[in-house]
Order: structure tokens, then sequence, then C-alpha cells
């Protein structure tokens, strides 16, 4: 395990501070919170700028290394985050790139390093979040067609997005985890419905999705037939490795505004707020060195993140929570003024313990692919 970076990696480092250095200041304003058409083109056309200066494939052409520098980079210089296209860019995308055949990858992966396509996922169901291998959604053939009917929840930016990567059960007869596929379906097929959620923070980027009978080619179908569950454990692990590392990044800075401004206002005078501090420091360089590590088995694993994405996931949602928290502390009575820096940002911490794997889900993965305990009964 190697966690320094070489010089070809350093010398990509320099090339993309100076790049985003001078880009940055041109670009207009962000579309407020609410306007998803508005974000959907501000996120696309900052990545239509990556793509034209050479940094759109960075997310899956580039090493688990240049990904890292990658997010390290344009987080700490303030850059656009990914935005509606994360699940693009960072989860189908990947997926496609590792698990897709030649002509998928020619017709889906240009579109989205290009900025011109938004995917969303669509995998939890009512009564099957953390349970995923309990979904009903249901495919059967029909010629070179499949038929899809069912409902997903959660689907995140499912209003603005023109394909969905989307978990169906093929083969109801067969052993959970052995009869799903992994589909590419086209948002504006008929049949789909659409209905945007609004969450605790009062954003509505999650929608809940209905699907009734609609016809999806058998093209489309990523990975063999029911071997849908092995191709979702590689979309996961991309999601768990290393979609969380601008946000590490992004907690790394918050530490300190919040040290300065419990200075400012005069908490930094209380011992037990400076030792939380102190701990949540300690947190979050310990969570960037397994962040680290992880890419570096990554590399030796032919680039798809392992478990161990699991043991920073786990750790790191409860780290953010405790970040956000010690805001609350640090804020006190503004902390229930909505306006007021990290407020919003406490509300969104609340889902990090069940978005993307619950901390439940994650202990079990780790009890038994890390540590090597029985399967529970």
């Amino acid at each position: 395990m190697d966690l320094t970076y070489t010089p070809e990696e350093e010398d990509f480092r320099a090339r993309l501070r100076q790049w985003l250095g001078g880009v940055l200041p041109s670009l207009p304003p962000k579309p407020p919170p609410d306007d998803w058409p508005g974000r959907r083109a501000y996120d696309l056309g900052w990545q239509r700028m990556l793509y034209d200066a050479g940094y759109g494939d960075v997310h899956w052409g580039g090493s688990p290394s240049v990904r890292l520098i990658f997010l390290e980079e344009t987080e700490k210089a303030g850059a656009p985050y990914v935005g509606a296209n994360f699940v693009g860019l960072l989860h189908a995308g990947p997926t496609i790139a590792a698990e897709g055949t030649e002509e998928q990858r020619a017709r889906w992966l240009p579109p989205i390093l290009r900025g011109e396509q938004v995917w969303c996922q669509g995998f939890s169901e009512p009564d099957a979040g953390s349970d995923l291998a309990a979904l009903r959604t249901r495919a059967w053939r029909d010629g070179d067609d499949y038929v899809v009917s069912g409902s997903k929840i959660w689907t995140s930016h499912a209003e603005v997005a023109d394909w969905c990567e989307l978990l169906v059960r093929t083969d109801p007869a067969a052993p959970r985890h052995r009869g799903i596929s992994w589909l590419a379906v086209p948002m504006d097929a008929p049949g789909i419905t659409v209905r945007p959620l609004r969450t605790l923070a009062g954003s509505a980027e999650f929608a809940e999705v209905f699907l009734d009978e609609v016809r999806v080619p058998v093209a489309n179908r990523v990975g063999e037939e029911n071997d849908g569950w092995r191709v979702t454990m590689v979309t996961l692990s991309f999601e768990r490795g290393t979609a969380f590392v601008g946000e590490v990044v992004a907690c790394r800075r918050v530490l300190g505004e919040l040290a300065r401004e419990a200075r400012r206002n005069g908490r930094w005078d209380d011992p037990v707020l400076r030792r939380r501090l102190g701990r949540l420091n300690a947190e979050f360089r310990a969570l960037w060195r397994l962040t680290q590590w992880n890419v570096s088995e990554a590399e030796a694993s032919g680039g798809v993140p392992g478990v161990g994405g699991s043991v920073f996931k786990l750790r790191y949602s409860h780290a953010r929570q405790d970040l956000y928290d010690t805001a609350a502390d640090v804020l006190g009575a503004e902390s229930l003024d909505l306006d007021r820096p990290w407020v919003l940002d406490r509300l969104s911490s609340l889902s990090y313990t069940i978005a993307a794997g619950t901390s439940q889900i994650q202990h079990t993965i780790v009890a038994e692919r890390v540590l090597g305990l029985p399967k529970g009964r």
C-alpha cells in the first residue's frame, strides 16, 4: 500500500489547480435551490467545461488516485459539484464502463461526459430499501423487449433525468439475489410517471417513479439476465468508495469555519466544545487517510473500490452528523434559523446513516466481508 502520489499525479494536480483558478471566476451565478431545470442546465454546463478542458472522464477514465486528486482539488477550489448528474457520473457511468458492452459504452458514456444527459437511480422501493434484494418491480420478456411494471422511491433528480439505472426482478422463482437484472431505461418512455417528494429541508430532489408496462429493449440490459445483483454491487462500490471524497474535504473546511465562528461569538471558551472540535478534526483526518487507503486498494484490484468503502461510509455518516450537531452548539439559538450557514446541512446530515445503504447494512457488510464473521440467519 502506497499513500504517496507519483510525479505524474502531482503534475496533474498542478495543471488542474491552475485551470480551476482561471475558469471559476467566469462562472455564472448558481440557480436557486428549487429551480431544478436551471440547476440541471448549470450542472451540465459545468460538465461540458470539464469535458472541453480534458477533465470530463476523470470519474471513470482516470486511475483511482487521479479521481481522488480531482475531487480534492475541485472541492478546495469551490468548483461546482456534479449536482443533478451525480448518478450518471459517479454511479451509472462507472458501472457501464466496468460492466457494459462496447456498444453500450459507446452509446451512453459520451453523452454523460459531454454534459448532455442526466441519469437517476431506480433502486429503492417502498418495501425494499435497506433490504434491496426484496425489490418487486417486475420485468418479463416479450420478444426483444422487457415489459416493466412496479414503483421506485427516493429516485434522485428523476424529474430532470433522461435515463434511469433500474433494478428489476426478471425471475421471481429464483433466490432473491439471483433473479435481478440491471436495465437502462429512458425516462420519456410511455408508462413512466414521476411524482416529486419534498424533504425535511424543503427541497424536492427525490421522487417516486411509477412504471406501468414500460417497454425497455433487451439491449438496454447491462450484464447478463438475472446477474443484476452482482452488477449492482459494482455500482454500490463506486457509490461508497469515492463518491463521498469531495464531502470529506468540505467537512474539513466546515470544521475550520466552525472554529473561527466559535472564536467570534465566544463559544471557544467552552473546553467541552474545543474537545469536540479536536476530536472531529482527528476523525476527518483519519477518514481522509482511509480514503487514500481505499483508493490504493482499488488501484491494486483494477480500479473498482472494495469493501473498505463500507468501512468508510459507516464512519463518515456518523462523523458528518456529529459535525453538524456541533455546528448547532456553536450557533446556539441561531441554529433554528434556516438562513444561517450549516442549518440546512444539519437537516440533510440526518439522512446519511440511511442513504447509500443504512449503517445497519454497512455493519453487516463489514462483519461478513471484512471480519469474516458468519452470516446472520
